[in-house]
């Protein structure tokens, strides 16, 4: 038992726990915490994932090893201070005065010297000398060769906050960790542990989960989330567990009146604050208050943060536009965070069933459409303005050499589809088409198959009017025979001079094949998982195959031409039968159809068959409050006081004492052997002495020889 004792009380052990939670509290930093296991397995692995999930790294701060290594390091430091609290404390109060008159010849700082009267009158005037200086002082009276009681001690000391410094700092690692105890899982891990409280991991209504999975409004200590909509209130916070949750009923409901969210230019929110009312559950009493980041708002000992904003089910009405050029056009309206079952008719006679799962409403997209001058070459010194360069690299510390071009691009939607067997890919697709730099209006339509991977995005040019229903046109124009045989004559005939009328016939059947090529109707082109392939990709491997290399450069190039020339008729029939406004054959014109060949190409890779556009919403904010019951933080306060004087004490606070041993000589004068003592060799100290020393008895300090012989 002695030897155990030992062990805990020991500096080393209590170092080696410290070292072992500062380990823990990096990974606890690094590593995200209380995230879904599907997270954990997406960015490390299932192998590495189900070792986090056994070590609880995932929940590091209350696994149940960093709450045992806290308890250790509470009853280590708690014995150190109870073994050495009492020998400190009785050093405070003693002044050491019957050390030996030998001793005094042992320490470094030491002087000798005669002073003026007898012992009595030179030990009280000394004395008083030091009590003026805010010494305390002692004297004792002692018997010498000269006679009984001609001799005098005079012990003094000051800085004995320096061992009450000791005392406090670890004091205070006591009180921090006993609040971080008491405020942590730990009481809540004992009410599962002995009352049996159980996780929850089930879905549906909150009220109607089990009082098993339920907390007491008694609960001395908790910290949950409480997730409340705009126009409603909730009183069941979350309390996340690695394996679940628990549900902490409130003796008071919050209902939210307003959310109010401010940005920067930059796209970030600045400001966060929620209007509520809280009513509570007995009184019936109703409270407005107002919680913003940094200033929460109090009701009977819980703590109520500004955590987070979310949705709160808004409303959303899509457009399903056809991506695969056969499917029809059709309107769905939804709730963020709901999900509508989609029945799609195919051309076999079969059905395909689609879930479509509504996850986001965006109405700020901040994007910076600046960045550096690519066609400037920091190589070519034509091009190095050093003065600019110069200029650009000083004045604040926030000053970057990127010039940011941030533009807000409009609302978003994001939504997932999942198939039968349950796979889902995630899509979100902007309102309005965004100008991204070349003049040419696209909206950007985004889709990844993980979470953890980049959204992808296709271009999908606008037409003159705005909308995508040009490129939707033209797309599923391209899979009419009639329409690409009417748009492939009539390039024909403006191409073909009129002196030649044999060209016509052969370069109609060109624009037909370059048409069929690009629409993936040539089943001898497919791609390297055997899907039929076309787009630009199918033309270059047509020409790869068919025409020789050293006349492929020239031959695609006409291909190219006469593509460009047939889908530009093919377009102008489109919005003839749409009853749009023809071409006006300028520069946008051309840029619209440059970049509806790209998407044309692209779109053949797009996972699904239609595409989302949300043509109206109505945004209904979330607020996400932290509520907390934290008794254990007034501790941690108090533990941070202790620590902040404890440390102050140790390093500016010097433990000093001075002896002055005084014994009769000739003439009526008395002889001071004086000695002084510091927990710090310090070059104050030396100076210090150096001063009292030639204050009180008017000598210089001896200079202590080493027994090598130096000074």
């Amino acid at each position: 038992m002695r030897a155990t004792l030992e062990l805990l009380a020991s500096m080393r052990f209590a170092i080696s726990l410290l070292t072992v939670i500062c380990i823990a509290s990096v990974i606890g930093t690094v590593l995200k915490q209380h995230e879904p296991l599907v997270n954990y397995v997406n960015q490390f692995g299932p192998f590495w994932a189900q070792l986090f999930l056994a070590l609880k790294l995932n929940a590091v701060y209350s696994a149940w090893w960093f709450l045992l290594i806290l308890t250790f390091l509470v009853i280590s430091t708690g014995l150190c201070v109870t073994r050495h609290a009492p020998k400190y404390l009785a050093d405070i109060r003693t002044y050491k005065e019957n050390i030996r008159e030998q001793s005094l010849k042992a320490f470094g700082h030491r002087a000798e010297a005669d002073v003026p009267g007898t012992t009595e009158e030179a030990a009280k005037r000394i004395g008083q000398q030091l009590a003026s200086g805010g010494w305390k002082v002692k004297l004792q009276q002692r018997d010498t060769a000269a006679g009984p009681g001609t001799g005098w001690m005079l012990a003094a000391k000051a800085g004995a906050a320096n061992k009450l410094g000791y005392i406090a700092a670890h004091t205070a690692i006591i009180l921090i960790c006993l609040g971080g105890l008491f405020d942590g899982d730990l009481i809540v891990r004992a009410q599962m542990l002995l009352g049996g409280k159980t996780p929850y991991t089930g879905g549906g209504m909150i009220s109607d989960v089990a009082p098993e999975h339920r907390l007491s409004t008694k609960n001395p200590t908790f910290r949950g989330n409480l997730m409340v909509s705009e126009g409603t209130q909730s009183g069941t916070a979350i309390l996340a567990q690695s394996d679940g949750i628990l549900l902490q009923d409130l003796p008071f409901s919050v209902e939210l009146k307003k959310f109010i969210v401010e940005y920067y230019s930059t796209g970030m929110p600045k400001l966060f604050a929620s209007d509520i009312v809280i009513h509570d559950r007995e009184t019936g009493e109703k409270l407005e208050k107002r919680v913003e980041v940094n200033h929460p708002a109090s009701y009977k000992g819980i703590e109520i943060y500004q955590s987070s904003f979310d949705d709160g089910g808004s409303t959303v009405k899509l457009h399903a536009m056809p991506m695969d050029g056969i499917s029809q056009p059709f309107d769905v309206e939804g709730v963020i965070g709901n999900s509508t079952e989609i029945v799609r008719q195919l051309t076999d006679g079969t059905q395909d069933k689609l879930r479509l799962e509504y996850t986001a409403l965006r109405t700020i997209n901040v994007e910076n459409f600046g960045g550096k001058d690519k066609s400037a070459s920091a190589t070519d010194v034509r091009k190095v303005d050093l003065k600019q360069s110069i200029e650009d690299r000083l004045g604040a510390g926030h000053k970057t050499t990127d010039k940011k071009d941030l533009r807000n691009i409009g609302p978003s939607v994001g939504y997932k589809l999942r198939d039968a067997s349950g796979q889902a890919r995630e899509f979100q697709n902007y309102m309005v088409p965004v100008d991204t730099g070349d003049g040419q209006p696209v909206f950007l339509l985004g889709v990844r198959e993980n979470q953890a991977d980049e959204m992808r995005y296709l271009r999908v040019p606008a037409d003159p009017e705005g909308t995508m229903n040009t490129f939707l046109g033209l797309r599923q124009a391209m899979q009419d025979k009639d329409m690409a045989e009417k748009a492939a004559r009539a390039y024909v005939q403006k191409a073909v001079d009129v002196s030649k009328p044999e060209l016509a016939e052969p370069l109609t059947q060109s624009a037909l094949k370059a048409l069929e090529l690009f629409a993936g109707k040539d089943s001898k082109i497919k791609g390297p998982d055997g899907r039929q392939l076309g787009g630009l990709q199918a033309i270059s491997n047509f020409m790869d195959s068919n025409v020789p290399e050293a006349e492929r450069e020239r031959a695609g190039e006409v291909l190219v031409r006469i593509l460009n020339g047939v889908l530009y008729e093919l377009a102008r029939q489109v919005r003839a039968q749409a009853g749009l406004k023809p071409f006006e054959g300028d520069e946008k014109t051309q840029a619209f159809m440059t970049q509806s060949v790209f998407s044309l190409s692209d779109a053949q890779f797009y996972p699904a068959p239609v595409v989302f556009m949300m043509t109206d919403f109505k945004q209904v904010q979330a607020s996400v409050f932290q509520v907390a019951r934290a008794p254990g933080k007034n501790i941690v306060y108090l533990g941070c006081l202790f620590l902040i004087i404890g440390v102050f004490a140790m390093l500016y606070v010097r433990d000093r004492r001075i002896w002055i041993w005084l014994t009769p000589a000739n003439n009526g004068a008395s002889h001071a052997n004086m000695a002084l003592s510091t927990n710090r060799k310090t070059m104050d100290g030396d100076r210090e002495f150096t001063m009292l020393a030639d204050k009180l008895i008017g000598a210089k300090p001896v200079q202590k020889k080493t027994p090598g012989g130096s000074v």
